[in-house]
């Protein structure tokens, strides 16, 4: 009699120990369940991530640095937080994605090193997506792409006209204050192809970085007092516009001072 009268204390004190374990979770034995916040408390507000689409799709001359191009847009992408990346690559991609239907799925729009006309099945409202509040970056040869259209020229800003060969570039940060060239500033040296652009005029386009003496590349006289615009942004209607030059070579890509020129460019156009 005595042992099971010590085997029902036990049991009991096991059901207590239970009941002050869970207790603050739920009451012992109930099925209710957890009390939600407390009125009045603060409720984290969801990060919204950007969504950026990469487009490589090429009808002219193809660069090999494009897969790194990929890659390093993706990584920073992946590294700072601020967007994900999909990527444009064919044809077929472009006639599907760069549409006004889709393009509402998008932030910003990169043109990654493209040439030529690439086939986006409305131009004009293409370029009324971006004037509408989003937002355009592109990289090299951006700006031989659509040299059959004068409304991307107008929005991007400018057009190549031609290049010399590999060479080293002393380029002059243009707005030491702009984040994207603040870390380059006063100037910086880098080898790329260096291009000599045409259709533009400093007072369409806000100045980020520029040559103000000619490279030894074989286009002109090495030395000699030139103005070659290498990157800017710009407003178009309530959109932004930012191109930079530079990105013909593999190591300019993994370059990290150029990886902070386009994270620079990157917050400032998709408002981070």
């Amino acid at each position: 009699m005595q042992d099971a009268l010590m085997r029902i204390g036990r049991a009991l004190r096991a059901t207590a120990a239970g009941c002050l374990v869970a207790l603050g979770a739920a009451s012992c034995g109930s099925d209710s369940p957890n009390p939600g916040p407390s009125p009045g408390a603060t409720v984290p507000t969801p990060v919204v991530v950007k969504r950026l689409l990469v487009v490589t799709h090429t009808t002219g001359f193809r660069h090999t640095s494009i897969p790194i191009a990929e890659s390093t847009l993706q990584d920073i992408g992946r590294r700072s937080g601020l967007y994900q990346t999909e990527f444009c690559r064919t044809q077929d991609d472009v006639t599907r994605l760069l549409t006004a239907a889709e393009l509402t799925h998008y932030d910003a729009v990169f043109f990654a090193n493209t040439s030529g006309n690439l086939g986006i099945p409305d131009l004009h409202a293409f370029v009324a997506w971006v004037s509408a509040g989003h937002a355009f970056l592109g990289a090299h040869s951006a700006s031989d792409t659509y040299h059959d259209g004068p409304e991307y020229l107008d929005m991007l800003g400018g057009e190549v006209a031609t290049h010399g060969s590999i060479a080293e570039g002393n380029i002059f940060v243009d707005d030491p204050s702009d984040p994207s060239v603040a870390h380059l500033a006063p100037r910086f040296t880098i080898v790329d192809e260096l291009y000599r652009i045409t259709r533009i005029s400093r007072s369409n386009v806000h100045m980020l970085l520029s040559i103000d003496r000619n490279p030894a590349d074989g286009v002109g006289t090495a030395g000699a007092p030139v103005d070659l615009p290498i990157s800017w942004r710009k407003s178009v209607g309530t959109g932004r516009v930012f191109y930079t030059a530079l990105g013909h070579r593999e190591e300019v890509w993994q370059d990290g001072r150029f990886q902070q020129h386009l994270l620079g460019a990157l917050r400032w156009a998709l408002g981070g």
